[in-house]
This record gives C-alpha cells, sequence and structure tokens, in this order.
C-alpha cells in the first residue's frame, strides 16, 4: 500500500497503520479516507498529502 506524506509538516500516513485516534483503521487507503479527515499533526487537508516514492 502507497504512503502519503504532509507537504505541511512530515506526517507520514501509512494504510498498514491507519489513524486509530481519528477513527481510521489499520488497511484504509488514503484515497478512501473521507475529504473531511485532517493530518493530525498539523489539521491541513488531504489535498496537501503527496504520495511517498
Amino acid at each position: 500500500m502507497e504512503k502519503w506524506e504532509c507537504q505541511a509538516c512530515g506526517y507520514v500516513y501509512d494504510p498498514a497503520v491507519g489513524d486509530p485516534s481519528n477513527g481510521v483503521a489499520p488497511g484504509a487507503k488514503f484515497e478512501d479516507l473521507p475529504d473531511s479527515w485532517v493530518c493530525p499533526q498539523c489539521g491541513v487537508g488531504k489535498e496537501l498529502f503527496s504520495k511517498v516514492d
């Protein structure tokens, strides 16, 4: 699964881990996160994330 990095703070969303503190279970793809999801570290929206190569 692809990891995504926040361009504002460097947080990396790893689908294998999810974002349990915000109700996102492990295995959830970044593309499947709701549009209302924000970076758990700095609060920016999904549009400021990019794929990690």
